[in-house]
């Protein structure tokens, strides 16, 4: 339960530059993407070791971009190898982590077919701020040469330069929609707008049902050819003036200006009868998918683009709770909402604190607000629901409660 307050042994001004450069690249939580995945394949097959890893690093966990050989997606920082790799500038190499003081007591070591072997590439920036890493793992012992050492560096090289041109990237690869990136620059500018004219605009965020069963049943491959024909259906349905992109895996986004509530709610029951109209031949069983989807309006009083996307992605969590394929408009959910104050987003390391401070874990703050603010870690079920939050990095300290649970965030309101 216990978490060091410094996981990185890095000045807390300099962490915070690291995380603006993780932030800068907005990869965390992103689907799957070919030329990562590729990246982990080579890792593996190169190396002839069992597992591979590319990885990016924010507060309180390594979240897995690409990986092979494991089913895990994340770990706690206080977990993962990758810290000790963070704060340096070329590759750690761990011969045999059973004879390595440093890792010779962890589960994952100790563990039956345990962790032997282990490298790790920190993922530099051009600026010089570590993000992330890349890792080479295998449960037998074993040394890297010279040769192997040079490639390992210009993998690595070769995933900050694919981040970079993702960076760039305006259109999503496998659905032909924007990016969340691009996405997001389109709508600000949409919302200074309506801000400006106290004009209409709307927001629609959805996800297909039961994705991950879908993957289940009928592979990665099946779950692709969805997604791209659950684009091809939406756009024709929409305006040429809205914005359509991919928020997430299966997470979608749409921006209609000069359309009320009401006006949104009849385009997602459009998108959503569209979607069950999807038939895919030679699926057996029958594949058939469905959408749930959250509305929301904006306010020119109170709202910008992150307040008027979480008043939707609250109302798709209610579609999703009352049953699915469905179309719900948000009714005020969340604190920072029902308050209409200005959600500023951030990434900065924190810490929960409670217990008589016997117990501290690492978080992630997402966005803060004048009397509350959202944090990410990696399990929000052994928090109570009265908490100190720190951020060492301003020496910012505030009592507060959990007024919104999810499994891995936390709305807290102070006071």
């Amino acid at each position: 339960m216990t978490a060091a307050l410094n996981m990185f042994p890095l000045p807390l001004k300099t962490e915070e530059e690291r995380l603006t450069a993780v932030e800068r690249y907005d990869i965390l939580d992103t689907p799957p993407e070919p030329a990562f995945d590729r990246i982990a394949t080579l890792v593996r097959l190169i190396f002839g070791v069992e597992t591979s890893i590319v990885s990016l690093i924010d507060a309180h966990r390594q979240w897995y971009k690409a990986s092979e050989g494991t089913p895990l997606k994340e770990v706690p920082i206080g977990e993962t190898f990758c810290r000790y790799a963070m704060p340096g500038t070329d590759a750690m190499i761990v011969p045999d982590a059973s004879q390595d003081e440093r890792f010779c007591d962890s589960p994952h070591v100790k563990a039956d077919h345990g962790v032997r072997f282990y490298a790790s590439m920190p993922l530099t920036t051009e600026d010089g701020h570590n993000i992330g890493t890349i890792c080479a793992i295998d449960s037998q012992p074993r040394q890297f040469s010279v040769r192997e050492l040079e490639i390992f560096r210009e993998l690595a090289r070769i995933v900050m330069s694919e981040m970079e041109l993702r960076r760039l990237a305006t259109t999503d690869g496998l659905t032909g929609v924007s990016t969340r990136r691009a996405f997001k620059e389109d709508a600000e500018k949409y919302v200074a707008l309506a801000r400006r004219h106290r004009s209409q605009l709307s927001a629609i965020t959805f996800d297909i049902d039961r994705f991950k069963a879908i993957n289940d049943t009928y592979g990665h491959a099946a779950g692709d050819v969805v997604l791209k024909a659950m684009a091809r259906a939406v756009e024709p349905i929409l305006r040429q003036s809205d914005i359509f992109g991919r928020l997430g895996g299966e997470e979608f986004g749409v921006i209609l200006p000069d359309a009320d509530a009401s006006a949104a709610m009849a385009v997602a029951e459009k998108l959503r009868h569209a979607l069950l109209e999807l038939r895919f031949p030679g699926s057996r069983p029958a594949l058939l998918v469905s959408a749930s989807f959250g509305v929301a309006s904006f306010d020119p009083g109170a709202d910008d683009y992150d307040s008027l996307m979480l008043k939707a992605d609250e109302a798709l969590y209610e579609a999703k709770r009352t049953g699915r394929n469905r179309s719900v408009p948000w009714s005020g959910a969340t604190v920072a909402t029902t308050k209409q104050v200005e959600r500023r987003r951030v990434l900065k390391a924190g810490k929960l604190v409670f217990s008589d401070r016997r117990a501290v874990i690492d978080c992630t703050v997402r966005a803060l607000w004048e009397n509350g603010a959202e944090v990410q870690l990696s399990s929000s079920s052994d928090v109570p629901d009265d908490v100190t939050l720190e951020i060492p990095s301003g020496n910012f300290k505030w009592d507060a409660r959990v007024a919104i649970r999810r499994p891995n965030s936390l709305e807290l309101a102070f006071g």
